[in-house]
């Protein structure tokens, strides 16, 4: 049934649409953090849909919501007045931190970005975006002129001038050998030379922690080093949350607190894990800057009362649960374990992140040269043992990526680090 199945998505669908493992499995159903094939098969997921299933499989308070949504309406637009949408979007502003903060809700974390470049560029008069190297916005025609991560941008054609900034990957590059503090010192005085090089640019988009690039990050304080330059000049900072958000890497319920001694972004973005699968994204940015638009605009999909009430029920289970402190505890002892397992392994050139967000890059042993192959055989060993991860990186995709429900618990990450210990260590 699934070799048919292949043949159909082959037969319809993009060359380019990637599928994992040398024979794609079918997810048919999920409960807590496990998920099920077509075949029957169980596995621990500690990649939720690409970081989308953030609470867990089947939540019933998020079932429920949805399917007593789907009894009244599902959808309307923004022409009507949407109470779920108000309701969100009030504890959402309230979360963010940012002053006076308006919400505007889209449908994925693409279009969400797209939205926060239209605002950036309308509100600056300027079409020239800072980026950083590594990074991924989305694979729209905007996001990808920003992407700073040749594998996932198929164009070098753009609306926007896009220059690329040092300091996304903290091990690798021109200044991986200096301590923190000079490593941010560095990536300042770069900042600074690069503004003296080109017209006033509209914003620096960043990744608290780049997702597609392996989950990568710079010291704390980098982006708060580098707001403090943007501001001086009148340039916008906008936090791409997208991955981040909701408490996902437990010390932080934002990725950008990390980086906040001079305050929030003036824009921010987020999508995936807050539906925990339906497809909600959004941006929230101060009211003067969302304002700035001086044509109508709408969103049709953005905001439908059905992601609306799944995600006011698992915003609540996630605040009510304390699942930012889970992903600290757990997230904790699961990168410590695996960081004990890597040291064995000659492969493993780096274990890092936090909370339930870490990334483990396989490079040649002995080098810093990428290993996309070994990577490859790691992930296809991983599902043999029963679990699901990731994978990214940078010049080349040689990252394992880990990002479990944040509702994991101690003795599912103790099995998910065996697994993935045995699949490192069948590595020839």
């Amino acid at each position: 049934m699934t070799h048919d199945l292949l043949g159909r998505h082959r037969a319809v669908l993009p060359d380019w649409l990637a599928l994992y493992y040398e024979e794609p499995i079918e997810i048919t159903h999920g409960e807590g953090r496990h998920v099920w094939d077509a075949e029957g098969n169980r596995y621990l997921d500690f990649f939720g849909g690409i970081l989308t299933t953030m609470t867990a499989h089947a939540l019933p308070e998020v079932t429920k919501a949805v399917s007593e949504q789907a009894g009244r309406i599902i959808h309307s637009s923004t022409l009507y007045l949407n109470r779920p949408m108000v309701e969100l979007a009030e504890r959402i502003a309230q979360l963010s931190g940012i002053p006076d903060a308006r919400v505007f809700f889209t449908t994925s974390g693409t279009e969400a970005n797209d939205t926060a470049l239209l605002l950036a560029t309308t509100y600056r008069r300027s079409n020239t975006v800072l980026a950083m190297r590594n990074s991924y916005h989305g694979r729209s025609f905007s996001s990808v002129g920003i992407t700073g991560n040749r594998g996932w941008s198929p164009t070098s054609l753009s609306p926007l001038q896009t220059l690329y900034v040092h300091g996304g990957v903290r091990t690798r590059g021109p200044y991986a050998e200096l301590s923190d503090g000079d490593f941010i010192a560095a990536c300042v005085v770069d900042l600074v030379d690069l503004l003296g090089h080109t017209r006033p640019p509209a914003a620096l988009i960043a990744e608290p922690i780049q997702g597609v690039g392996g989950f990568t990050s710079p010291p704390d304080g980098l982006y708060a080093a580098f707001r403090e330059v943007l501001h001086e000049r009148g340039i916008l900072w906008i936090a791409d949350e997208v991955q981040t958000g909701w408490g996902r890497t437990g010390e932080h319920f934002w990725g950008w607190q990390a980086h906040g001694q001079h305050g929030p972004p003036d824009i921010m973005t987020f999508a995936k894990g807050i539906g925990n699968g339906m497809s909600i994204g959004g941006v929230v940015a101060r009211s003067e800057i969302m304002n700035c638009l001086d044509s109508n605009s709408i969103s049709t999909f953005g905001g439908t009362q059905i992601t609306m009430a799944a995600g006011l029920a698992n915003l609540t289970y996630l605040l009510e649960h304390d699942l930012q402190g889970n992903a600290r505890r757990v997230g904790g002892l699961l990168i410590e374990r695996l960081r004990a397992a890597a040291a064995q392994v000659p492969a493993v050139r780096e274990v890092r992140g936090r909370g339930l967000m870490i990334g483990v890059e396989i490079t040649r042993p002995g080098t810093d040269e990428a290993d996309p192959a070994t990577a490859a055989a790691v992930l296809e060993a991983a599902r043999e043992g029963g679990l699901l991860i990731g994978k990214g990186g940078g010049h080349n995709t040689s990252a394992l990526r880990i990002a479990p429900p944040l509702s994991l618990n101690v003795a599912e990450a103790e099995e998910g680090a065996a697994i993935l210990e045995d699949a490192l260590r069948s590595i020839p």
